[in-house]
């Protein structure tokens, strides 16, 4: 009797043990994450990541940093190569709001930070690129089909009803007018006004310099910077340090990730890149490439 009794404790002393572990595991990733940095040194993360089409998620992100204490400067991490005019200028404009905060942004520039994705970085204070990151792209540019030819040889014909006489312009079932080319050529006219002026303020750049820049051509990191489209070369952590020096953060800013939900997996990267059980435990699971297909048409995704 006294036997079980003992082999019972034992199992529940042994299950205790192995939750406590679990548990305090689980309390170091999320710490480890910068949740429960120490107030006054931390430095948020906010990314932005692919086709720029919304900017919902990253505006309520640096909403939040901007009204947080705890958060001296912003980090934005950029691996786009453009999107959509509108969100791209979202972003940018509440870039500006937390720098009006007295709060340092700085911009990291990934593989690609073209287009789009270097409107929104001219608002920082400081833009970190790597050497061979894809940059600028500075334009607008607008694609249109028009498929007449080939919907006259299925047999199919379209009917327009409109009210509104330049309603259907860019109807893909017949030639553009001259007007209507005219039309839309002064909308991306006043789009690019926009965008050159953007960088002209952000980047402290005389106009006839961006202008003489602004072709839509993309530029390497290192010739962005000897051109002033960028500050200075380096990767996320050089981004980090040079917010935390903008901030008067002294020694290693405490780098505040985006929160997400936790995962088991997590734990289990955790604890295989920290410890011998590692050798044990399964990989993330999940290896992101970037398609080169996107990289090479980037000026095809500029600000549709």
């Amino acid at each position: 009797m006294g036997g079980r009794r003992f082999l019972k404790a034992l199992a529940v002393t042994g299950l205790v043990f192995v939750a406590c572990f679990i548990a305090i595991l689980g309390l170091l990733v999320v710490a480890e994450r910068g949740q429960w940095a120490v107030a006054g040194g931390r430095v948020a993360l906010v990314e932005v990541q692919g086709l720029i089409l919304s900017a919902e998620q990253v505006v309520r992100e640096l909403e939040e940093h901007l009204e947080d204490p705890a958060i001296r400067a912003v980090v934005v991490r950029v691996e786009s190569p453009g999107g959509v005019v509108g969100p791209s200028q979202e972003i940018h404009d509440a870039i500006g709001r937390v720098r009006a905060k007295q709060k340092p942004v700085v911009v990291s520039m990934g593989a690609v930070a073209a287009s789009g994705g270097y409107y929104l970085a001219v608002a920082a204070d400081h833009i970190v690129a790597n050497p061979g990151t894809l940059t600028g792209s500075i334009g607008v540019l607008m694609q249109l089909a028009e498929i007449e030819g080939l919907l006259k040889k299925v047999g199919v014909h379209f009917e327009v009803i409109k009210a509104g006489r330049h309603k259907d312009v860019g109807n893909f079932a017949r030639p553009m007018t001259p007007e209507e080319r005219a039309i839309l050529q002064a909308l991306l006219d006043d789009m690019y006004d926009q965008f050159v002026t953007a960088v002209a303020t952000g980047r402290r750049l005389d106009r006839a310099t961006v202008l003489e820049l602004a072709d839509g051509r993309i530029y390497s990191g290192r010739r962005a910077k000897d051109l002033g489209l960028v500050d200075s070369l380096g990767g996320l952590e050089d981004a980090v340090r040079v917010a935390g020096r903008l901030a008067g953060i002294p020694g290693k800013p405490h780098l505040v990730r985006p929160r997400r939900a936790f995962h088991f997996t997590d734990l289990a990267d955790w604890l295989g890149s920290r410890t011998a059980l590692g050798a044990f435990l399964p990989g993330p699971g999940v290896l992101a490439t970037w398609p080169l297909l996107g990289a090479t048409k980037l000026p095809l995704y500029l600000m549709e």
